[in-house]
């Protein structure tokens, strides 16, 4: 899962979601001797989405339409894809308008600024300005999430060119991210 799915897992603690949206820039076992307890609890929480995500079945066979072309980036494009779906369907899965949940998250993670990574003080003014978490809801956002992935790729990873496929298989990957998502949820809401 990408970055809004990080966050709307992440339940209402504040710490648990900044930790849960900085986990892929923090290396390491030993978060708990860097972080606060819930930041460091968020991170373990990005870790299991990660590790539930990458194994699971539904997830599978979402990748597997997209190995041939893609192979090993197949994974970080359906992350993407799934971000898209949850976007796009977002008032069936939360109560709050995604504009106001992402600019809350936006605001909460910025408040955090003295415990970021420095790739995502980096990185955080551009998600804002271009409003990703906003604009996933659409082609066009995720064809630019995409397109700036394949940029900071050492290899012709072609994610750029996945908009086609997603546009192609369009209802595939929907059911594939409806089946798939209340189990993630389930899954995690038992660890919170």
């Amino acid at each position: 899962m990408n970055f809004l799915a990080h966050l709307y897992l992440s339940g209402n603690n504040s710490k648990i979601l900044v930790g849960n949206f900085i986990g892929d820039f923090v290396k390491g076992r030993h978060v708990y001797d860097h972080y606060e307890r819930d930041i460091a609890r968020g991170i373990e929480i990005h870790r299991a989405i990660d590790l539930y995500t990458d194994t699971h079945p539904v997830v599978s066979e979402s990748k597997q339409r997209l190995r041939p072309v893609y192979r090993h980036y197949s994974s970080v494009i359906v992350d993407v894809f799934y971000d898209h779906y949850l976007a796009a369907n977002w008032e069936k899965f939360h109560p709050q308008p995604l504009t106001l949940f992402a600019e809350e998250s936006y605001n909460t993670i910025s408040s955090f600024d003295s415990i970021l990574p420095e790739n995502v003080k980096h990185m955080l003014p551009y998600m804002i300005r271009g409003n990703w978490l906003v604009n996933y809801a659409g082609l066009e956002g995720i064809q630019r999430a995409l397109t700036g992935m394949a940029r900071r790729t050492k290899y012709n990873s072609r994610m750029d060119e996945a908009v086609n496929d997603l546009r192609e298989h369009y209802q595939a990957f929907k059911k594939e991210f409806k089946e798939f998502l209340p189990l993630l949820k389930a899954h995690v809401d038992q660890m919170l």
